[in-house]
C-alpha cells in the first residue's frame, strides 16, 4: 500500500515503560528514549491511498484519521509503531482493515478546519484543528474506557516555525519504519519507507480528549505534552508486506 500522509500532527507525552509492556504482543517491547516511553496523539490527513502499485483509491482513499500510539521494538531489533487505537472516517477502511490486522480501528465522525481558511501552503501562523467522535455503542466502565460518552478529540495546533536540523528526539517520535501489529494471535511487523518528514516546532492551543483515556492513559490529556511537532506537507508512504516476529 502507498499513501500521502499530509497536515499531520504530533502531541507527545514521555511515560514509565512499565504501562506500555503489558499491551504489546509477544517479542515486542517499549522502545525507549533516555529510558523513557513515548505516547502519541496524532491526527492526520489521508491522501491518494493506494493498493499495490495500482492508482489512489477514489474517495475511499482520502479521509481523516486520529491515533493513539507508542514506540516498539522487537527481539530481531526492528523499530515500530504500535497502534493503541485508530480513528478513521471511512466505515469501509475500518472494516477492512479489522478483517486483515488485528489493529483497533475505530468508525469516527471527524472533521479538520485551518485557520486562515483556505490558505495555501499552510505555514507558520496557520492553526490546524480537528475533531472526532466514535461511532457506535457507547464506551462503558472498565479498565481503559470512557464512561458514559463515546471517546471524542479536539485539538486545534498552532503551527510555528520550520525545523532545518530534527533534534534526536524529533527523529525518534516521527522517524518510524515500520508498525507492530499481530493477526490470529501471530505477531507481525511491517515495513513501511518513506522520506525525511518537513517538520515544524507547533503549539498545542487545546486539547479536548478522551481518546488517551480509552486507549489506556486516563492522566494524559490534562498534563502539557512535552513535544508538539507538525507536517503540513507530510510524506507520502509506503507499506511492505508483513513479516513474523518469533
Amino acid at each position: 500500500m502507498s499513501q500521502w500522509w499530509r497536515d499531520i500532527c504530533f502531541a507527545h507525552w514521555s511515560i514509565d515503560p512499565a504501562r506500555i509492556a503489558p499491551m504489546l504482543p509477544r517479542g515486542v517491547r517499549p522502545d525507549l528514549h533516555d529510558g523513557r516511553a513515548w505516547v502519541g496523539l496524532i491526527p492526520f490527513r489521508m491522501v491518494d491511498a493506494g493498493v499495490l502499485t495500482g492508482p489512489p483509491v477514489p474517495w475511499l482513499g482520502t479521509f481523516l484519521e486520529m491515533n493513539v500510539r507508542t514506540y516498539t521494538v522487537d527481539d530481531h531489533g526492528r523499530h515500530g509503531v504500535y497502534f493503541c487505537s485508530l480513528e478513521a472516517q471511512r466505515l469501509a477502511v475500518v472494516a477492512g482493515a479489522l478483517g486483515s490486522f488485528d489493529v483497533p480501528y475505530r468508525w469516527a465522525r471527524m472533521t479538520y478546519e485551518q485557520q486562515p481558511y483556505g490558505a495555501a501552503p499552510v505555514g507558520p501562523g496557520s492553526t490546524l484543528t480537528y475533531t472526532s467522535r466514535r461511532i457506535g455503542p457507547r464506551l462503558g466502565a472498565g479498565s481503559g474506557r470512557v464512561r458514559g460518552s463515546a471517546a471524542h478529540s479536539r485539538m486545534s495546533v498552532a503551527v510555528g516555525d520550520s525545523v532545518p536540523e530534527p533534534s534526536e528526539l524529533d527523529l525518534f517520535l516521527t522517524a518510524r519504519f515500520g508498525l507492530h501489529t499481530s493477526l490470529l494471535a501471530q505477531p507481525l511487523w511491517v515495513p513501511n519507507t518513506h522520506g525525511p518528514w518537513p517538520l515544524h516546532r507547533a503549539e498545542l492551543l487545546d486539547l479536548d480528549d478522551t481518546l488517551l483515556a480509552a486507549a489506556g492513559f486516563p492522566d494524559l490529556a490534562a498534563t502539557p505534552p512535552q513535544s508538539v511537532l507538525c507536517s503540513p506537507t507530510g510524506v507520502r508512504t509506503t507499506f511492505g508486506l508483513p513479516q513474523r516476529v518469533r
